[in-house]
């Protein structure tokens, strides 16, 4: 038995057609770590200058959200199929897809650089999107693209596998969190995750994760914190950050659920109108929020955690203008407003809670609207507590982020990125029918 088995691993080892499968796997989450660190200083470069403008020819920055939302539709609907929408929602969905000819409409390598460039473009016109959906649809469509060349990686377990692990390496790249890309895959973007499989997912997190590090530098996404919250009176901050972020964050999925249902058919219809629409009301919102509503919000975030300030009214103005961008039907995802949103949130329960660490609450406010919206709890806490450095607000992080999936599931029963993915795998296997 020994003998049979030592046999069979010196058989893996040196299998020359294993080695081929295992480079071109290593070679392609490389690829997709050095893409993902172009789009985070792309996309970063590109907010900066719309804040830029803003600050020195206002009156443009006004005009420019509902031009370049028209633009940017326009573009997606005439060349860029596929590339709409946050990216997570068409990723999930192309796990359930049945045929190679549907996941290459939504997975391919022309989709992943018009995604990138259109979320770009999109942070250029002032849309309240993130980048982090988007890189997960960009890493899956690397990952997916592999099969073109390894006629092996055309089953159906391993296509799994390579969606899951270039979401995954997505996630990893995307925040520098790459025990947050695990989970996520395990949480959200997979129901019946394969023991046997972990290892491709797993070597491709660390590589992709690793290649960003290299070309980013060594970085925590909203910096370091050392706040934490006295045990004592952890439990008011808790509560009230899970219920409140929990009851918010059901409300903008249900609403942009809603939304997206409504919307279809005019939207099919009249794209450019709808995206015209949608960026007026972005300047509006901006205009009321003297600009910081804008953009992805990680500069408003960043400044709660190191202790700053920003109106009251900012998250409730911020939910607003991510929900237009993400209806305009522009491609952009919605994690890093979210975030925004929830240290907003947190910063304005903060001051019910004067004993409390400020900043500690805001952690607890990104924790608990974020699990709101997303209902992936582990993924949640995790993010944060990579993202801010502060393992010691680990038992705090995980009580709120589990109280606030419980409030979001009686708001919104069905998590958001799997009733969009379910909405959008009927729509293209509707137009697939259509078509034949």
């Amino acid at each position: 038995m020994y003998k049979q088995h030592y046999h069979r691993t010196k058989r893996r080892l040196l299998s020359v057609n294993k080695w081929k499968v295992r480079l071109v796997l290593w070679g392609s989450a490389i690829l997709l770590g050095l893409t993902a660190a172009f789009f985070a200083i792309a996309s970063g470069h590109s907010d900066e200058l719309y804040h830029q403008l803003y600050r020195e020819q206002p009156l443009i920055a006004y005009i420019l959200p509902p031009l370049g939302l028209t633009i940017i539709a326009w573009l997606t609907r005439r060349f860029f199929q596929g590339s709409e929408g946050s990216g997570i929602p068409q990723a999930i969905a192309a796990l359930s897809m049945t045929s190679h000819s549907m996941r290459s409409k939504v997975l391919s390598l022309k989709v992943a650089l018009a995604k990138i460039f259109l979320t770009c473009l999109g942070l250029l016109s002032g849309a309240s999107i993130g980048r982090e959906g988007p890189t997960v649809h960009v890493g899956a469509s690397i990952l997916y693209s592999l099969r073109k060349f390894m006629p092996n990686m055309r089953s159906r377990d391993m296509t799994r596998v390579l969606i899951l692990a270039g979401g995954a390496a997505g996630i990893s790249a995307a925040f520098n969190t790459p025990l947050a890309g695990i989970i996520f895959a395990i949480e959200e973007m997979s129901r019946s995750f394969e023991e046997r499989k972990s290892g491709t997912l797993l070597i491709a997190v660390v590589l992709a994760g690793v290649t960003a590090l290299s070309v980013l530098g060594e970085y925590t996404y909203f910096g370091h914190t050392a706040e934490t919250i006295p045990l004592s009176s952890a439990w008011i901050a808790v509560i009230a950050c899970g219920v409140v972020g929990g009851l918010l964050g059901g409300l903008f999925s249900s609403s942009l659920i809603f939304g997206t249902r409504q919307i279809a058919t005019y939207l099919s219809a009249y794209p450019i109108r709808i995206a015209f629409f949608c960026g007026l009301i972005l300047s509006l919102l901006g205009f009321l929020s003297d600009g910081q509503t804008f953009g992805t919000g990680y500069l408003e975030a960043k400044n709660l955690v190191d202790g700053g300030e920003v109106s009251v009214a900012f998250p409730f103005y911020k939910l607003l203008a991510t929900i237009a961008s993400y209806l305009s039907g522009i491609p952009g995802g919605i994690f890093a407003p979210s975030l925004s949103v929830g240290a907003g949130l947190g910063a304005d329960l903060a001051q019910f809670m004067p004993s409390i660490p400020f900043s500690a609450v805001v952690m607890l406010g990104m924790v608990g609207y974020f699990t709101g919206v997303v209902q992936t709890p582990i993924t949640a806490f995790v993010i944060v507590m990579e993202m801010t450095g502060s393992s010691s607000m680990l038992m705090p992080l995980m009580a709120t982020a589990l109280i606030a999936k419980s409030v979001s599931h009686l708001v919104c029963p069905t998590p958001i990125y799997q009733a969009l993915a379910d909405a959008y795998l009927n729509k293209t296997v509707q137009a697939d029918k259509n078509q034949s």
